[in-house]
């Protein structure tokens, strides 16, 4: 059992080298892909395979703006709200960062190792909400149609789908490599 003498010491225990460590990164990027902004992945695929046949009325495209409807006003921030996310998710990486590969702590690094694509996940997430918004309300308002609407935010979710596949494979890519080249260069945890 480890000595604990101060909160550095605390933060310098071991992490790349536990399983509950690799467990934690891969369920977080394997839960991330299952839905989109909490809208589920299956429920998309079969909008998109609605719109794709043509069926704009269909119930499944109807079902996935009503989705919509639940879901993007959770994501919505305003502006002092999203200034002081930015401020405090900010302070909390560099800190990390800082800690990590300046003090060489490598609970830190592998915090911030984890949380760095988290908090890109995060943004484009917001950053989706608020383009889907105006299409869900032109849609609800009869100012463009249903099938025109749902086209559009179907094919925004399977391109921002892609994009947090691609982010999710960079990510636990570029953390193994850190976690094992601080494997080899660390070989005792110090």
């Amino acid at each position: 059992m480890p000595q604990f003498d101060s909160l550095i010491g605390f933060l310098d225990s071991r992490s790349f080298g536990t399983i509950w460590y690799w467990l934690v990164v891969i369920g977080t990027w394997s839960l991330t892909g299952r839905s989109v902004i909490g809208v589920p992945a299956e429920i998309v695929g079969r909008a998109r395979m609605a719109v794709q046949a043509d069926k704009g009325d269909s119930p499944t495209v109807l079902h996935l703006l009503d989705w919509l409807s639940l879901v993007l006003p959770r994501w919505r921030l305003s502006a002092p709200e999203g200034a002081v996310f930015l401020g405090l998710t900010g302070f909390a990486l560099t800190s990390l960062a800082i800690m990590g590969i300046g003090y060489d702590l490598e609970l830190a690094l592998a915090s911030f190792l984890l949380l760095l694509p988290l908090a890109i996940l995060f943004w484009m997430r917001v950053s989706l909400a608020r383009r889907l918004m105006p299409l869900l309300e032109a849609a609800e308002q009869g100012a463009r149609p249903i099938p025109e609407a749902a086209a559009e935010a179907v094919r925004r979710m399977v391109i921002h789908r892609r994009l947090v596949t691609a982010l999710s494979m960079a990510a636990v890519a570029v953390t193994a490599l850190w976690g094992a080249l601080w494997s080899v260069f660390h070989p005792y945890g110090f």
